[in-house]
């Protein structure tokens, strides 16, 4: 691996007598890791039946574990919300929040998802998450895991930082700015970092950073935490990007911050800091316009009647285009682009109620009256989207179809066939 000159000549003059092992770091294969879902599946219940091979438990998530499968992200419990791949120094950043008021939390920059998911496994279903990404392509991303992993409590959002600060003003308990950086963390995963780092694209990225930086405080709640983090090592995106926010931010103090290097640590580095914001107080916001059909509520409780064993509670509104989410309680009002707002039921066409696909992967198996379970051959098939023969003695109709006890999606019973409804941008390659 050739590391650009200039970059290596900054972290000799950085790192001094401690360069030889920070060089030296770049020779072994960068670190595999996954972290349980333990919003669908207990840490108990993942490690008496894991996928494949566990490793050691990573020191600062007890939900995470180092792995050596390549493939990890092709198996059915992958497929099943049971695990997020992730870096393991990104998962540093739950240290810094698990111990944060979470009723309100806005994550600015989020996908491809691991912050999200690492903080909605920590708010465990309670208060509003609001996932946030600028980029439309990866915005669709985020909104795929977050489904995937059967996350309720979220909205996810495709806008500037600038639109949301706008609508926000003072409002989040904790903000996380997983900041776009210059990615010297991701040169050993990424190799095209390498070709994208130069002393131009740090001072470009310190910049962004920088406003990122000034719109959230402006979103940030009195009394709330900022969470900053990076996957970087440059000095001005991390300690010198932290202390010229606090100059230009009299009203926040530094709780602490942690710069995770590659020689130290079993992973590829991060940065994080935690900020907080004096004072008390919150402003609220105007509650999600929820737009009621009738004709549509009742045609969902009659298909829920039938699939679940208890009925969803809570408001559900109903999009111009037909589709139906089922509204977290407390979600304000976006005022900006929304791929995805809590849970998705289905949608209605003034006739007929089909369910979504997201609505089926949110449930648990003992909350679905009808589960079709399948073995690890036709479970691959499934994901694969071949229709499959099934017993006769199952009823026709809609069920969720599912490995072990875990919902996979949606199928269709009809007459001893077991039509295939996994999404085709989903499904399982090769």
């Amino acid at each position: 691996m050739k590391l650009p000159e200039e970059f290596l000549r900054r972290m000799e003059q950085r790192l001094g007598e401690e360069y030889p092992a920070f060089l030296q770091s770049y020779e072994k294969p960068p670190y595999r890791a996954l972290r349980v879902n333990t919003l669908k599946i207990s840490l108990e219940d993942f490690f008496r039946e894991p996928p494949f091979p566990l490793g050691a438990q990573i020191d600062w998530e007890y939900r995470g574990m180092y792995i050596d499968e390549p493939k990890a992200g092709a198996y059915i419990e992958h497929f099943a919300g049971l695990y997020y791949l992730q870096e393991p120094s990104a998962m540093t950043v739950g240290e810094f929040t698990d111990g944060c008021k979470k009723e309100r939390v806005l994550d600015l920059c989020a996908a491809p998802g691991g912050k999200s998911t690492q903080i909605a496994a920590q708010m465990e279903g309670e208060g509003i998450l609001i996932s946030n990404e600028i980029d439309a392509g990866r915005a669709k991303i985020l909104s795929q895991n977050i489904e995937r992993l059967g996350i309720r409590n979220c909205a996810v959002t495709n806008a500037a930082p600038e639109q949301l600060a706008k609508n926000f003003p003072e409002y989040f308990d904790l903000i996380v700015v997983d900041a776009p950086c210059s990615g010297e963390g991701m040169f050993k995963k990424e190799p095209e970092a390498i070709a994208h780092w130069s002393l131009q694209n740090v001072a470009l990225c310190a910049a962004r950073q920088r406003d990122i930086l000034d719109y959230a405080a402006r979103m940030l709640a009195q009394g709330g935490s900022l969470l900053y983090s990076t996957c970087t090592f440059s000095e001005e995106e991390d300690e010198g990007q932290i202390r010229a926010f606090l100059s230009r931010h009299g009203e926040f103090a530094l709780e602490g911050d942690e710069k995770l290097l590659p020689h130290k640590i079993n992973g590829e580095g991060h940065y994080c800091a935690l900020l907080v914001k004096n004072g008390g107080g919150q402003r609220g916001a105007k509650p999600y316009p929820v737009k009621k059909n009738a004709r549509a509520n009742k045609a969902f409780y009659e298909f829920a009647e039938e699939f679940c064993t208890s009925v969803p509670q809570g408001e559900i509104t109903t999009l111009d285009d037909g589709r139906m989410y089922l509204v977290p309680a407390g979600m304000p009002a976006l005022g900006v682009r929304t791929l995805r707002l809590g849970v998705e039921l289905g949608e209605w066409d003034g006739k007929i109620f089909r369910p979504a696909h997201a609505f089926a992967v949110s449930l648990k198996k003992e909350q679905c009256r009808r589960f079709y379970p399948l073995g690890k051959e036709l479970a691959q098939r499934y994901l694969r989207g071949e229709t499959l023969a099934c017993s006769p003695s199952f009823e026709n109709g809609w069920c969720a179809v599912g490995y072990r006890s875990y919902p996979l999606g949606l199928g269709k019973i009809v007459n001893g066939t077991l039509k295939n409804h996994y999404p085709k941008g989903l499904r399982l390659r090769g």
